[in-house]
């Protein structure tokens, strides 16, 4: 596979891709890249560590090849309730018949039901719903004891073996954190993962006893970012404070859509994506985007429609799940994807400047803060071709980001774990090997580079935002850069 630098510009808003058997080599890897995908993510709750290490590694080579950071997002599978064995794997549930949820690792009986979490019969209570088959099917327990509980098909279907459980408005003790997560956790930092997921977050110390395993003995050791998943109603309730101490969210629709009224979820998406812009913090929409992808060449119109209005909502990136793991045509996804945002990104241009945010979040100064705000502004009514920031721990590349500029920006870093972060971070392209503490020698690295890939020529404006020796109040220059 030829080495080929990255092609300039991919749309701004960012694509997650999940990894599977459908795109597990190094050429479909490249592929991938090569279409617009930013973030691979490594879901955990499948295959085991030794297989993902080999898929870091490909990433990481991948990588080095087209000469791009790419960023890894470790999934932690999390206290996912599952049905065990069911007779024959399938079961067929008409509406008015009744199941038990029994003790057990196994069932004989077809109308009695086991489940993955011990606990279960002792924390439900008679009125709860149990929710299967990623909803599909609905249950209402009517009678419980002190060996099963009984319920009754509500909403009729077929489940399967090992499918997921959900528990809507249930009280239950389950840890944050399982066992398997801990060492999945682990291991991403080992691998120096960039990103790790946290599934059914339910409150802020959730996301604080994630941070606290993930946090290096040694202070230089790079640390991946925390992402809160959104997905149970306690995490609704809880949002502004989860947002708070979050280093990014996702808004995770399949279990959310489960776990609360599905009436109401493109509503809960809203409010999500705008406390993540808020707070300063990116924000990944998932779960089924371009769904009928995974078979078809084409998306529905609604599924065209629900990725362009949550890149209206002001997400980040964009998730694909299926479409890529064990889709008929990864490729083919990804480039659909692209296609919506650069239609849909225009119209950010036709939207009043956003005003300064009222949140500043841990790690960015309040100089950095208005500096980047007024060089935003700087650089739309110059029509600058480039919006160039230099960071170390790529703070002021978000602030860019969550400002929604039209103008293309360049982050470069003297720290690559910063470079690969900013594959997050909504129209920020990192650019590797650039000196970021000399802005003489940036500002012709970004020249030679643009010209080269020809985003820049002759009379082209570049704005760099940068700080005078990496200074402790922040980011306070802004240069104009005109190419002769």
């Amino acid at each position: 596979m030829a080495a080929k630098s990255v092609p300039f510009p991919h749309a701004n808003t960012k694509i997650v891709a999940t990894v599977g058997p459908a795109c597990s080599t190094e050429n479909q890897l490249a592929a991938l890249a090569r279409a617009g995908v930013d973030v691979f993510r490594i879901n955990t709750a499948h295959g085991s560590l030794g297989e993902h290490a080999q898929t870091v590694q490909r990433i990481r080579h991948v990588s080095g090849l087209l000469k791009r950071p790419l960023a890894i997002l470790v999934d932690l599978g999390g206290p996912k309730i599952r049905l065990g064995r069911l007779p024959g794997d399938a079961i067929e549930c008409a509406e008015g018949a009744e199941f038990r949820f029994v003790r057990g690792v196994e069932s004989d009986s077809p109308n009695d039901l086991v489940i993955t979490y011990d606990k279960l019969i002792d924390e439900l209570e008679v009125g709860d719903h149990v929710m299967l088959a990623d909803g599909i099917v609905s249950m209402l327990i009517v009678e419980k004891t002190a060996d099963y509980a009984r319920a009754e098909v509500v909403q009729a279907g077929i489940i399967r073996s090992k499918q997921g459980v959900n528990l809507p408005g249930a009280k239950l003790s389950l840890a944050a954190l399982t066992d398997v997560d801990r060492q999945c956790a682990a291991w991403a930092s080992v691998i120096e993962a960039d990103f790790v997921g946290l599934s059914f977050v339910r409150t802020a110390a959730d996301i604080l006893e994630l941070k606290e395993l993930l946090k290096p003995t040694d202070p230089n050791h790079h640390t991946p970012r925390v992402i809160a998943k959104i997905e149970k109603p306690e995490a609704m309730a809880n949002l502004e404070s989860i947002v708070a101490v979050a280093d990014g969210v996702m808004v995770a629709r399949g279990d959310l859509g489960v776990e609360i009224d599905v009436a109401t979820l493109a509503v809960a998406q809203k409010r999500i994506i705008a406390m993540c812009n808020r707070y300063q913090k990116p924000v990944i929409t998932a779960t089924q985007m371009l769904d009928s992808m995974q078979r078809g060449k084409q998306p529905t119109r609604a599924e065209a429609t629900d990725v362009a209005n949550a890149i209206l909502d002001g997400t980040d990136a964009c998730m694909l799940s299926g479409e890529t793991a064990v889709g008929t045509n990864p490729v083919a996804a990804v480039e659909m994807m692209n296609r919506i945002a650069l239609a849909t990104e225009p119209l950010f241009r036709e939207m009043p400047p956003m005003g300064l945010p009222q949140v500043l979040p841990d790690g960015l100064k309040l100089v950095t803060q208005v500096t980047v705000h007024n060089a935003c502004r700087i650089a739309e009514q110059l029509h600058a071709r480039l919006l160039v920031v230099a960071t170390h721990t790529g703070a002021s590349a978000l602030a860019v980001a969550k400002q929604r500029t039209f103008i293309p920006t360049i982050g470069v870093s003297d720290t690559p774990s910063s470079l690969r972060q900013m594959c997050l971070y909504r129209g920020v392209t990192p650019l590797p090997e650039v000196p970021a503490g000399d802005v003489t020698k940036l500002i012709q690295a970004v020249e030679t580079w643009g010209r080269n890939e020809k985003t820049l020529a002759t009379g082209d404006r570049i704005v760099v935002v940068a700080a005078m020796g990496w200074t402790s109040t922040g980011h306070n220059m802004v240069l104009v850069h005109e190419l002769a």
